[in-house]
C-alpha cells in the first residue's frame, strides 16, 4: 500500500499520482522531525493519514530514532496519542 524511501512513506493511485504522503528528514543523528502530511482529497476520512503515523513509529522504531513534529497534523495526532507513544515522541 505504502511506498517507504529514507525520510518518505508515500502512496500513489493506480495512475501514478501521489495521493498520500509523510516526509520526515533527520533532525539528528537520533531523531527524524514530521514536518509534512498530505491526503488527497478523494481518501479523506479514511484513516489514511493516521496510518500514515503509524507507518513512520514503525520506520523509526526500526532505525532506533525518535520523533519530533512540527507539521500541524502529526503534533496534533501525537497529542491525542501521547501517552501510547510517549517512549518514541519527543516534545
Amino acid at each position: 500500500m505504502f511506498n517507504i524511501t529514507d525520510n518518505r512513506i508515500y502512496m500513489n493511485d493506480d495512475a501514478g499520482k501521489m495521493i498520500a504522503e509523510v516526509t520526515f528528514p533527520s533532525l539528528d543523528d537520533n531523531t527524524i522531525i514530521i514536518d509534512h502530511t498530505f491526503v488527497d482529497d478523494s481518501l479523506r476520512g479514511q484513516g489514511i493519514a493516521a496510518k500514515l503515523m503509524l507507518e513512520v513509529i514503525n520506520y523509526a522504531k526500526t532505525h532506533n530514532k525518535k520523533i519530533k513534529a512540527s507539521c500541524s497534523y502529526a503534533v496534533k495526532w501525537f497529542d491525542k496519542n501521547k501517552d501510547e507513544y510517549k517512549d518514541i515522541y519527543v516534545e
